[in-house]
């Protein structure tokens, strides 16, 4: 017999157990039962976001159930560093963070439980005009693109430590850096608008150019993504106002584009999303501050158009994120110094504005890194 027919059956006077016993033990289950809401409806996940204004990392607070964010630590500002990009390690210990010319340093900083950020040392030397950073999914080795270098940057990773593996020459002013899920091949954009591709060995760490590379992709090519499968790839051209879609060869990992792309986006296209599932492509327009929403077709990879977009976001929007667990989208409007969070719609894709939103941090953000 369940607790609400045993309570009813002894009201009624059927049961031994007395009116006052059953009108306690339904006071404690509601009181537990509100507990337990509560609990919910507060858990939480962190989030790191780069102020490179400030020279230094805010760390976030966001509810899981309605996305809201507060801010919750900063680190100590460092004058002459500029942190832009940020990833953090598989095992959650630590946070690498790149620092643009003049600095051109990487800053690693250990996570505490609690989130909190101490940086481990010095900033580690690197190449000229460090940009994206990357660690690929073995988890082992950490790759950086050089834009004023013109290569790629592979280094190994032991606990937090990092050991130059090699350099490896690309195509110029490289930018974004993405990898396949699988790990097998590494795609950077160039401003020059080509796709730069590699094969990764994963035992070296070393970068083999693909047949064929660099792809052209359009103008000013900057974000990357790729889908979970690695059967798609995505490439925001900033200057033509397009996104364009390839199809990656499994094996060789060449590049070709699909029919009907490049597709019109915004103005300014800079940053690209997937949600959780991949049934959606979201694109940060930093020109025309707002963001362009598609369905990805799961066989070709095609893009349609959600109803409604574009959505409004900040000013100047330079990142999204997707949330990992799925339900949300972050967006970092570097002008308005916030940051925009949206819920999608799971059927149709179409993005709300969370409660609050937009988020100030402060200073203008940079790149944002989310704990899983």
């Amino acid at each position: 017999m369940s607790f609400r027919r045993a309570a009813r059956a002894a009201l009624a006077g059927r049961g031994r157990v007395s009116h006052f016993l059953v009108v306690v033990m339904i006071i404690f289950a509601g009181f537990f039962a509100s507990c337990g809401s509560s609990s919910k409806s507060s858990a939480s996940h962190n989030a790191y976001v780069t102020l490179p204004q400030k020279g230094n990392v805010a760390l976030l607070r966001i509810n899981d159930s309605t996305g809201a964010m507060s801010l919750i630590a900063q680190t100590a500002p460092v004058v002459g560093v500029s942190p832009t990009a940020v990833t953090l390690d598989p095992g959650r210990k630590f946070l690498y963070v790149s620092n643009g010319s003049p600095a051109n340093t990487v800053t690693i900083f250990n996570v505490a439980g609690d989130g909190t950020l101490t940086q481990t040392g010095d900033a580690v030397p690197v190449g000229s005009g460090p940009r994206s950073l990357v660690i690929d999914p073995s988890g082992k080795y950490l790759l950086i693109t050089n834009a004023f270098d013109d290569n790629v940057s592979v280094y190994s990773i032991s606990s937090g430590t990092l050991t130059l593996v090699a350099n490896f020459p690309s195509d110029n002013s490289p930018n974004e850096l993405v990898f396949t899920p699988s790990g097998s091949f590494v795609y950077v954009s160039s401003s020059t608008g080509f796709i730069t591709a590699y094969a990764f060995n994963p035992a070296t760490g070393t970068l083999a150019p693909v047949p064929g590379s660099p792809f052209p992709s359009g103008g000013g090519v900057a974000g990357l993504t790729i889908d979970k499968g690695s059967h798609f790839l995505f490439a925001a051209n900033s200057t033509d106002g397009t996104v364009s879609a390839f199809t990656i060869d499994s094996g060789s990992g060449a590049l070709s584009q699909i029919s009907g792309s490049p597709f019109a986006v915004g103005t300014g296209p800079r940053a690209l999303a997937l949600d959780a599932t991949n049934a959606f492509l979201y694109v940060a327009n930093q020109g025309s501050n707002n963001v362009s929403a598609f369905t990805v077709n799961a066989n070709t990879g095609f893009l349609t158009a959600i109803s409604g977009s574009p959505f409004s976001a900040g000013t100047a929007p330079v990142f999204a994120l997707a949330e990992p667990a799925g339900g949300f989208l972050y967006v970092g409007n570097q002008s308005s110094t916030n940051l925009s969070s949206y819920t999608y719609d799971s059927t149709t894709g179409v993005l709300t504005a969370v409660s609050g939103s937009p988020f100030t941090v402060g200073s203008a953000p940079g790149g944002m890194a989310i704990v899983p």
